[in-house]
């Protein structure tokens, strides 16, 4: 059984919400992170909108299915806002997985662009 995780976060910061990816930004290219436990493909990159990946833990079984995560980017007044939609995440990843994106991703970004305004 898979189920589908779906996130909003804002960010109150006039700045830009998005930083250079260390991954390539070319539809096809593959990427790591947290040293290979998650890899994946961009599946698509509308630049400043949209990136759409195919996403596994390494700790998957080889016949497991990629998830497909969708984040979106949008202005919204006085900052921005991500909108995530993380679907075919299997049954036993899930609730690591929800509760991994405020605690790897949300929290820190959030400290990121804070210490960035205060520069």
């Amino acid at each position: 059984m898979v189920s589908i995780i779906h996130q909003k976060v804002m960010f109150s910061t006039a700045r830009r919400l998005t930083t250079r990816p260390r991954s390539s930004r070319k539809v096809g290219s593959r990427f790591t992170a947290f040293g290979g436990m998650l890899r994946g493909r961009m599946l698509m990159i509308v630049p400043d909108h949209l990136i759409v990946q195919s996403w596994r833990a390494s700790s998957w079984k080889k016949n497991d299915p990629d998830s497909v995560l969708i984040l979106q980017f949008d202005r919204v007044k006085n900052g921005g806002r991500i909108t995530l939609l993380q679907a075919n995440v299997l049954q036993h990843a899930c609730r690591n997985i929800k509760e991994g994106w405020p605690k790897h991703y949300w929290t820190a970004w959030k400290t990121y662009l804070k210490n960035r305004r205060s520069r």
